[in-house]
Parts: structure tokens; C-alpha cells; sequence
């Protein structure tokens, strides 16, 4: 059996400081398969978006083990950390995050070339091709639609081409007509390309779609009953 793409052990987090410290993560453990599909649900405040940061490299928790990608997080410094998600981690965001000065081009480019890819634009290329703005390429972020832009971002969080995918509320700027291909290019490239993807979102339909759907309470997993994240499942 394959190592889990995502092996969490009493996972614990605490944010702010004396009488503002909360504890947002309280003893998350969980095990997700390679190419698996997973929907994180629950109210606003239960710790969904918190946990997808904790994933990504983005929040430390405070103790327990977080492994990612077959690599343990806790204890890296924030260059190990940035290093690892560059190779290994593609993240879409609600707000799509672009560089307002430069191109859909430049800003699929971006990570890559921070990774010292010497093919940076190539790739940078063939990612917009794939998203389908291949006539795009050359425009700002102010010249390109909503949807237009978060296929940028996409791009950008695929052209590394990550054994994870995390995405919080992707369409949550993004009307029904629009944000239903985003989602199928999220779920195209995660079978296409046998990544593991995690979805954020209080969308019911798109939760529905994913192979495993994981609903948080005050910062625990009540994950009782609910259907097991295998890649079949996509």
C-alpha cells in the first residue's frame, strides 16, 4: 500500500496571544491517499482554511506531526518550507493573488523561475495552453475576467507540477457559470497528472464531487461515516 500523500498525527494550533489566544486546530489526525480527492466543509471558524495552511507550509502548528508529500514539516526553518512548496504544493486561493504589473504570462512563470527552471516561459506556456488562455498570455490582471484570472492562478499552482493541489473556496468570487470550469480543470489536472487534491469550500455540490469529504466542527474532524478519499474516487 502507498504511503499517505498527507499523514497528520494530533495536529495542534494556537493563534494570537494572551487574552486573544485561540485554539484553532485541537488534536487533527488524518491519513489521505495519493491522487485522492477531498473536500473540507464545516462553518465559518472550524478551522478549514487554517488546516489547508497548515498543509500548504503556510502555519506551523504548534505540535504534533504534519507530513506532506512523504516530507515531515514540523521543525523545517521558512527557507525549507518555501523550498517544499515550491517542488511539491500548488495552492489557488478565493482571491486570485496575481501580480497586477506583470502578465498572465510572467505570473504563471513566477514560481518556476524562483525554482530555477531554466524553461520557465516554456512551461509557463504550455500551463496557460492547458487552462485556455493561450491568447491571453500577454495581458495584465485588469485586462482578464474573473474567471480568466483564477485559470491564471491555476496555471501558476500547476506549473511545478506539486504531488498536492490545496485550494481554498476557489469559486468563491466566481458566479455558477463561471466557477463550474474552474472546477473541472482542478479535477482534470488531478487525474491527469495523479495528484492529491484539497478542496476548501461551502459548496455542497463541488464537495459532493470529491472523493472524500471531511466536515469540521471548532476545530476538530467529525469525519464519522463519511465516504473514504481514494484517487478512484475522482
Amino acid at each position: 500500500m502507498a504511503d499517505p500523500a498527507i499523514a497528520l498525527e494530533d495536529v495542534h494550533l494556537t493563534l494570537g496571544s494572551g487574552a486573544g489566544r485561540v485554539h484553532i486546530l485541537k488534536g487533527i489526525t488524518l491519513d489521505i491517499e495519493p491522487g485522492a480527492s477531498v473536500g473540507i466543509v464545516g462553518p465559518s471558524g472550524s478551522g478549514k482554511s487554517t488546516l489547508l495552511m497548515v498543509l500548504g507550509g503556510l502555519e506551523r502548528a504548534d505540535r504534533g506531526s504534519v507530513q506532506v508529500a512523504g516530507q515531515e514539516l514540523t521543525g523545517l526553518n521558512e527557507d525549507a518550507l518555501a523550498r517544499f512548496r515550491g517542488r511539491s504544493v500548488g495552492i489557488v486561493f478565493q482571491s486570485f493573488h496575481l501580480i497586477p504589473t506583470m502578465t498572465a504570462l510572467e505570473n504563471v512563470a513566477v514560481p518556476l523561475e524562483l525554482a530555477g527552471q531554466a524553461d520557465a516561459f516554456a512551461r509557463a506556456k504550455r500551463e496557460l495552453d492547458a487552462v485556455g488562455l493561450a491568447d491571453r498570455a500577454g495581458h495584465y490582471p485588469s485586462e482578464l475576467s474573473g474567471g480568466e484570472q483564477q485559470r491564471v492562478a491555476i496555471a501558476r499552482a500547476l506549473a511545478p507540477e506539486p504531488a498536492l493541489l490545496l485550494a481554498d473556496e476557489p469559486t468563491g468570487n466566481l458566479d455558477a457559470d463561471t466557477g463550474t470550469p474552474i472546477v473541472d480543470l482542478m479535477f482534470e489536472a488531478s487525474r491527469a497528472r495523479g495528484m492529491t487534491l484539497v478542496i476548501v469550500t461551502h459548496d455542497p455540490e463541488l464537495a459532493r464531487r470529491c472523493g472524500r469529504t471531511i466536515r469540521m466542527r471548532a476545530g476538530e474532524i467529525d469525519d464519522g461515516g463519511l465516504r473514504v478519499a481514494t484517487a478512484e474516487a475522482l
